[in-house]
């Protein structure tokens, strides 16, 4: 896998042609698709650092490529952002159900897609920092290795997934509002993205099963790891 590369799965040629050159300016090694099932099967053999996907695709949308990535294990760890220009709540909470990790309506700022497309490039980075871990009962967590294991079976999580679960894990014990969570974990702050937060916590509790219960809500607020 390539974490400098990025895969666009776009079938409108002026999109793709803005999409490729400010990402190369930025500094991206940049590979593309027109077509659905083309797009799934470039991504399935280049694995790249991050597939921007349209969802109105010929041969195959994007909610089905997105659920394929997501099914399989040496797909399933690769960021998706769905670029799309469905702007009904439906649709995104659709799609940051089978994995997405972000979701850009179009009409969109160049701009503000690349913030976006580095906010998940550097989580996805390997840290420089001492091996953490942290284990209680059939949990364990190893921050450094981005490892996550359930009764001693490993779960894949998602890039923004362990992000969200280790930025809950070192404030162990303390609140932290949807607000903050989305500065953190996504690395902006934009009215209305809320719901993000909520979806990706519903997402990873699902993922650690028996001990789901370790995320708490607190009403009005946000949440917490348990103490």
């Amino acid at each position: 896998m390539s974490n400098d590369e990025v895969l666009v799965i776009e079938d409108d040629e002026d999109i793709l042609q803005l999409l490729t050159f400010n990402l190369e300016s930025a500094g991206y090694e940049v590979s593309s698709a027109m077509d659905g099932y083309e797009g799934l099967v470039e991504a399935r053999r280049r694995q790249p650092g991050l597939i921007i996907l349209d969802i109105m695709l010929p041969s195959m949308d994007g909610f089905e490529i997105c659920k394929e990535l997501k099914r399989k294990q040496e797909t399933a760890s690769i960021p998706v952002i769905m670029l799309t220009a469905r702007g009904e709540e439906v649709d995104r909470i659709v799609g940051l159900e089978l994995g997405a990790d972000d979701y850009v309506i179009k009409p969109f700022s160049p701009r503000e897609l690349l913030l976006r497309v580095k906010a998940i490039m550097k989580r996805i980075q390997p840290g420089d920092a001492q091996r953490s871990k942290w284990q209680k009962d059939g949990l364990s967590v190893d921050l450094d290795a981005h490892r996550v294991e359930v009764d001693d079976e490993e779960v894949p999580l998602t890039a923004t997934e362990f992000k969200l679960l280790a930025e809950l894990l070192k404030r162990q014990g303390r609140v932290q509002t949807r607000d903050q969570l989305l500065n953190t974990v996504w690395g902006y702050e934009f009215e209305g993205y809320a719901r993000t937060v909520d979806t990706h916590v519903r997402r990873l509790r699902q993922k650690l099963g028996p001990y789901a219960s370790y995320v708490e809500t607190v009403r009005g607020v946000g949440y917490r790891f348990k103490e």
